[in-house]
């Protein structure tokens, strides 16, 4: 296992942490003052600042990429609306491309959701649609050597944004559509969303290298006060990162550990700055 207690040269940070703060220019700027040498940029941000810009701007600041968010969405009502899905996800790779990502991280999709917001009710339909949809853009994906990674969210979500909810869910996915292990199909693994799963250490084992694609960190609260905006830093709430960083890195993964925090209520709220030398603090002391 990594030392991470004299430096901060694994630590990413997903540009979500800081959205509320700084705009993503700003957070290229701000991580490279911090020594952080890489970022998970969000699409919205990047289409505000603008592709090129972006680009430019992170090789000026010798910032790269951890992962780029985020793909996915796949589940529809209909085939329209499927693919229109797709050919975002084409340009969601086309993105990650430009910017040098070594992946694009996919959310799914929960259930269908109809024009009056009433949901359908087929779970199990929805799971066909996302391998579906995954399998749609897979070529392209390997065509521009982007790999997929599939973050499972937790349960919590499976209604509206991912129904697929475990690591070995996931890694069932990539094993149909992947069987080769080519390394263009793996998954995200967000310690938020998987630190519950009796099988978690199984199914990291189960991955290895090749499926290991990205490592979130951030902490689970209690309580927690909204269950899509309430993270917690890490070393404030009740996860084993350490614990979780080893499985990973036994299984061979040795890449950024992305800090990943949504925080209405707190974070969000602190000086950017701050939030930035709490988290490369915690990452040398929790992570």
């Amino acid at each position: 296992m990594r030392d991470f207690s004299r430096g901060h040269e694994a630590m990413s940070v997903n540009t979500a942490t800081l959205r509320a703060q700084w705009s993503l220019a700003e957070i290229i700027e701000g991580c490279a003052r911090h020594g952080i040498t890489a970022i998970s940029p969000w699409r919205d941000q990047v289409a505000a600042y603008g592709l090129r810009q972006t680009v430019a701007h992170l090789r000026d600041a010798g910032i790269t990429l951890s992962g780029y968010c985020r793909g996915g969405m796949f589940t529809a009502t209909d085939k329209t609306q499927r693919a229109l899905a797709r050919d975002d996800n084409r340009r969601a790779l086309d993105e990650a491309a430009a910017l040098g990502s070594p992946c694009l991280v996919l959310v799914v999709g929960g259930l269908a959701c109809h024009a009056d917001q009433s949901f359908d009710k087929d779970l199990a339909g929805a799971r066909r649609q996302v391998e579906d949809g995954i399998a749609d853009i897979f070529d392209y994906a390997r065509s521009l050597a982007m790999p997929l990674a599939i973050e499972p969210l937790h349960p919590m979500y499976a209604a509206d944004r991912a129904c697929i909810n475990t690591l070995s869910q996931a890694l069932d996915l990539c094993d149909r559509l992947d069987p080769m292990r080519s390394g263009a199909l793996g998954v995200a693994v967000d310690v938020y969303h998987v630190w519950w799963d009796p099988m978690l250490a199984a199914s990291i084992l189960r991955a290895q290298k090749p499926r290991l694609l990205a490592f979130h960190v951030s902490d689970w609260l209690v309580p927690t006060r909204d269950v899509l905006n309430d993270r917690g830093m890490m070393g404030d709430g009740v996860i084993d990162i350490a614990r979780i960083r080893g499985m990973v890195e036994d299984a061979g993964f040795c890449g950024y550990c992305e800090v990943e925090i949504f925080s209405e209520l707190n974070w969000w709220r602190r000086p950017a700055d701050e939030v930035l030398e709490v988290a490369i603090a915690r990452h040398k002391t929790v992570v």
